[in-house]
């Protein structure tokens, strides 16, 4: 990875960093010593130009529009493969055989029930509480049921935990719906696939027969499989950091849950659909909200459009919207939220201002469309979010435990505040 290296010059003192080169050509400079030969630490509000690590889960290339999984296109991925296959593949390292997929499925439907105990919490929470903030919490307890996977020296630990988070989210994600809406709670099927048992856990009730729409199982899949890692986000770094001191697989998924839970990152979506109820609500007139938009003093911003690393179309958002125009068609829903989406929509890929601006629908932009119209409430999607999350997180949990260089992660600073003074006894202040 070493490519020659770089000077410094600070002050009269001039060191050598080294260069660093990944697989798909990406330069890092490596500081780790700085600080040693310089006493200087680096400034990076918001880590944007700060290498964390080195991985080998993740490539995106927002320039370009490029996200790849292990190596592989995550077009190539969402047309072949579903979401189990893909958790796998992020988790393990590649692909699964017929045989290794089989018994992971077989595996991941031993542990899909809670503990009857766990089920308690669920009355203590408030019924119109937060799912984000019970599905943080749950996952958190499962630490307290299965002591026997808190370990860390043996991989069939790891594993057996692997499997519980894999397993347990959805059910955990269901019953915290369901307590909502003062429903009772659905036992997961294990004869149904991944995504159909969550439908079925979601929506199903004992007094009637509930059937799976193959096509709202198909566009949950694909929402699963875009959202399944994205490198080293916010989340994910939380993930790393708290699982850096030696905290259990299942306190720094919690953790995780708890950043995807802010609207700057998995709430975006939530945020988006406010955007649509906002122009429905005043008439459907997609044009003034566009000039507002436009205006940086309307206070007016367009969600759903743009991303912090894609400079080009979000290659997961090509994906899910063609499952969203199948769904759409499908099931002939006539909301005019989506035909709002579709004109704003429209206006972002021919529209001059947004085209200069690179201002292109993004994942969260068809992720709520998506969401509304298979009937997931807006409180919800984040926590969909997690759920394709979380074979992401638990791979990158993995690779830094892993890592020869594993550190407990410690950010530095440079201090502004007051320089030494004085205390002055209270009866004098």
């Amino acid at each position: 990875m070493g490519n020659g290296s770089a000077k410094l010059t600070i002050n009269d003192n001039e060191i050598e960093l080294p260069i660093m080169v990944g697989s798909e050509n990406e330069v890092g400079l490596d500081i780790s010593k700085l600080r040693a030969q310089t006493k200087a630490v680096t400034v990076d509000e918001g880590f944007v130009n700060t290498g964390s690590t080195t991985s080998d889960i993740t490539f995106l290339d927002g320039e370009k529009g490029v996200l790849r999984y292990r190596g592989y296109a995550i077009e190539d991925l969402a047309a072949h493969c579903d979401f189990v296959e893909v958790a796998y593949l992020l988790i393990y390292g590649e692909l699964p055989k017929l045989e290794d997929l089989e018994s992971f499925r077989h595996n991941l439907r031993q542990h899909t029930m809670l503990h009857e105990d766990i089920t308690k919490f669920y009355d203590g929470f408030q019924h119109d509480a937060h799912p984000m903030a019970i599905l943080s919490s749950v996952v958190m307890a499962l630490s307290t049921f299965y002591n026997d996977s808190l370990g860390f020296d043996d991989p069939k630990d790891i594993d057996r935990c692997v499997m519980r988070l894999m397993a347990k989210v959805p059910t955990i994600a269901s019953y915290a719906h369901k307590k909502s809406i003062g429903q009772p709670m659905v036992y997961p099927k294990n004869s149904l696939g991944y995504c159909e048992n969550f439908l079925h856990m979601m929506f199903s009730v004992p007094a009637e027969e509930y059937e799976i729409d193959p096509v709202h199982a198909e566009a949950l899949n694909l929402l699963l499989i875009v959202h399944a890692d994205h490198e080293q986000n916010c989340s994910t770094s939380t993930v790393r950091m708290v699982g850096s001191s030696d905290a259990n697989l299942f306190a720094s998924i919690s953790a995780g849950i708890c950043a995807l839970w802010g609207p700057l990152h998995g709430g975006a979506n939530e945020a988006c659909v406010s955007m649509l109820e906002r122009i429905r609500e005043d008439g459907g007139n997609v044009a003034k909200y566009v000039e507002m938009a436009k205006k940086k003093d309307s206070g007016f911003r367009l969600m759903g459009f743009g991303h912090r690393v894609y400079k080009n179309y979000d290659p997961r958002a090509k994906i899910i919207k063609a499952a969203c125009d199948r769904l759409l068609q499908s099931q002939q829903i006539h909301d005019p939220i989506f035909h709002i989406a579709q004109e704003l929509e429209q206006v972002a890929l021919t529209d001059d201002y947004f085209i200069e601006r690179k201002l292109y629908p993004n994942v969260d932009f068809y992720s709520g469309v998506i969401y509304r119209a298979l009937g997931i409430p807006v409180e919800m999607f984040t926590v969909l979010f997690a759920m394709g999350r979380l074979p992401g997180w638990i791979a990158h949990w993995i690779e830094m435990r892993n890592s020869p260089g594993k550190r407990i992660n410690r950010p530095r600073q440079v201090y502004t505040g007051p320089t030494k003074r004085p205390l002055t006894p209270i009866e004098q202040r």
